[in-house]
């Protein structure tokens, strides 16, 4: 086989590969490669699989041993040419005789940004670089939208019923959806570096926000309430040496948290305005933390407020086959809005599917795909 061939069937093998690290690897990148021999045949195949670990093209390199030399390596991102947690892979690629490196994508960190590349051809490799390189950034889109612009990539999530209502005019919200989709919701909290809501959504359902079984990693519960008035016992405070917990505040308010505070919990004040805090604001602190996506659950104020400043880029909707009514019964979304439905967004992407009973729609804020591209 001509090893100049097929090369995007490898590489699409290479970036279903590295999407197995998916929450195991933030805030580094989902990588994954693959070798192959002289004759274009593959010999070894390998994914980043947890942060701190040895990245795609080690894990796939070793696997090819001596059959790499004089071969092909494909990869999703540049490979790396300077230590960090691990030694630069292009010395492994250097090391194992390979002549040919095909990649994706230009990595865009800093430390990188091209220097991979550079080092390879000057050693007189050819180097390919943009193959299946929408897919790989799209599979990367919250890794270069922290590097791009120092906040976290933002899933916004709800339930409803079919009449678009997320609690009964009691205020009873358990459960509206079904078991399959509360499983999606706990799949998802177990890949994400944390788990936002308002003190109305505390106050009124007492939520322990962990994934439920546990996912690759453990999110922090993140409570934003400018007023600083929390309840005094409830299960995030109970838990906050546990698992950890952090609350938002308006500057000036920290006082009204000394309990929180002393029961585990880290509170931070951030400049407010009459209308709250800023999520752009709580977004900025979270990327300084290196938080690389982020869910918020609720309640209808704090996701009109993301939604208001479009500061959401993906969307999880369950919606139930129930209809309760109520004038007074709650919707999902509160906020400013907008006043003609012309400016109302539009969810790119949006693909819908069954999700037990309920339905489960999933899509993208329009341009937050390529925000950082």
């Amino acid at each position: 086989m001509n090893p100049n061939s097929d090369v995007e069937r490898w590489m699409n093998h290479a970036l279903a590969l590295a999407a197995r690290g998916r929450g195991a690897v933030e805030p580094n990148p989902m990588v994954g490669a693959v070798v192959l021999d002289a004759a274009g045949n593959l010999v070894g195949e390998g994914w980043h699989q947890k942060f701190g670990g040895p990245h795609a093209e080690v894990f796939a390199l070793a696997a090819a041993g001596e059959r790499a030399r004089g071969g092909t390596v494909v990869v999703t991102l540049e490979p790396c040419c300077h230590w960090g947690k691990t030694p630069p892979c292009t010395d492994a690629v250097l090391r194992s005789g390979a002549r040919r490196v095909v990649a994706a994508m230009p990595d865009p960190f800093p430390r990188v940004a091209g220097g991979g590349v550079k080092l390879l051809r000057d050693a007189g490799l050819d180097v390919t670089v943009g193959v299946c390189e929408a897919d790989a950034r799209k599979l990367n889109e919250p890794y270069l939208k922290l590097l791009g612009t120092g906040r976290p990539w933002v899933h916004l999530k709800w339930a409803m019923t079919l009449d678009g209502k997320i609690a009964t005019r009691t205020g009873d919200s358990k459960w509206i959806s079904g078991e399959e989709s509360r499983a999606k919701v706990h799949e998802l909290r177990g890949r994400v570096d944390a788990v936002i809501v308002g003190r109305g959504t505390v106050t009124a359902d007492d939520p322990l926000l962990t994934a439920r079984p546990a996912g690759p990693r453990i999110a922090a519960r993140v409570v934003v309430t400018a007023s600083g008035e929390l309840p005094e016992g409830c299960q995030l405070r109970a838990t906050a040496r546990d698992i950890p917990v952090l609350v938002y505040t308006a500057a000036g308010n920290e006082s009204k948290l000394e309990g929180w505070r002393g029961d585990g919990a880290e509170i931070v004040g951030l400049p407010a305005s009459d209308t709250g805090l800023s999520p752009d604001a709580v977004l900025a602190d979270l990327g300084t933390r290196r938080f690389t996506n982020v869910l918020v659950e609720g309640g209808a104020g704090l996701l009109g407020a993301f939604l208001d400043m479009k500061a959401a880029d993906e969307y999880h909707v369950f919606v139930a086959p129930k209809l309760v009514g109520g004038d007074t019964s709650l919707s999902p979304v509160g906020g400013r809005g907008v006043g003609q439905m012309r400016d109302a967004l539009e969810l790119a992407e949006c693909v819908a599917e069954p999700s037990g009973r309920d339905v489960y729609l999933h899509g993208f804020a329009p341009g937050a795909v390529r925000s950082a591209t």
